[in-house]
């Protein structure tokens, strides 16, 4: 990794929808050239925080700042379901989107060749698998160079290979000095390559470190016991590399 500095933080951020609070006073700093895990039960708020920090929504309270160059675009967001608009090829659509952050067209072909999707780049987007569009809507997260590259559960619903996949591309885009933030529910995979792991539970951080400090404080041995005792236990929404465990 490269060195580590702090480009992206959020302060004391409360989410509501209406009468509902998703989110209450979640506080977490994302560090460059480190890829930072965010890890929690379904319905534990983590879509909504990370979207906050990806400049999506505003939240109810607190502030989120970023601390980065001033880039033409600071942050790149993958969704958990992205799609594209048919039509268009795999390498039409990165040149699409190179075009609205004022980079060169030209680049496009870089983006596909540093995920993987080179060979695939005169494929039409609707003809891709899913993992493929998963590797092409992190190309396009990466479009312009930002920063900071987010990714909301980049290996949902892939196969143990293509999540494999998915993951080391995070840890390059890392070892590449950008700052990483994923959520996920792959912790044998979040173990592989996370630098910090932050735990959400019922729309709060309840521990927050790196793996071996966790493992250290709650006297665990892996990542999946650092989660159970870190959320009392609750390993229903767990998957180890692909498979529901």
């Amino acid at each position: 990794m490269t060195d580590q500095t702090a480009i992206l933080e959020a302060t004391g951020i409360d989410h509501d929808y209406g009468t509902v609070s998703v989110l209450q006073d979640v506080s977490a700093t994302i560090e460059s050239g480190t890829v930072t895990a965010l890890i929690g039960p379904n319905g534990s708020g983590k879509t909504t925080f990370i979207r906050g920090l990806a400049g999506l929504h505003e939240p109810t309270a607190g502030e989120i700042t970023y601390r980065g160059p001033d880039t033409a675009r600071r942050i790149g967001y993958l969704p958990q379901h992205p799609s594209f608009r048919p039509g268009f090829t795999v390498i039409e659509t990165l040149q699409f989107y190179t075009s609205l952050v004022g980079a060169d067209e030209t680049d496009a072909m870089g983006y596909l060749e540093r995920v993987g999707l080179a060979d695939a780049a005169d494929r039409p987007v609707e003809a891709l698998s899913g993992g493929m569009t998963r590797l092409l809507g992190i190309a396009q997260a990466t479009v312009g160079d930002p920063p900071v590259v987010i990714l909301d559960e980049p290996g949902s619903g892939l196969d143990p290979g293509m999540s494999m996949h998915v993951f080391d591309i995070a840890a390059d885009l890392a070892d590449d000095g950008i700052a990483v933030l994923l959520s996920s529910h792959y912790l044998e995979l979040v173990e592989r390559i996370a630098d910090a792991v932050l735990v959400l539970s019922e729309g709060r951080i309840v521990e927050h470190g790196s793996i071996t400090e966790l493992q250290s404080k709650l006297g665990a041995d892996s990542l999946r016991s650092v989660y159970r005792n870190a959320i009392g236990g609750n390993l229903d929404t767990v998957h180890v590399q692909g498979e529901r465990a």
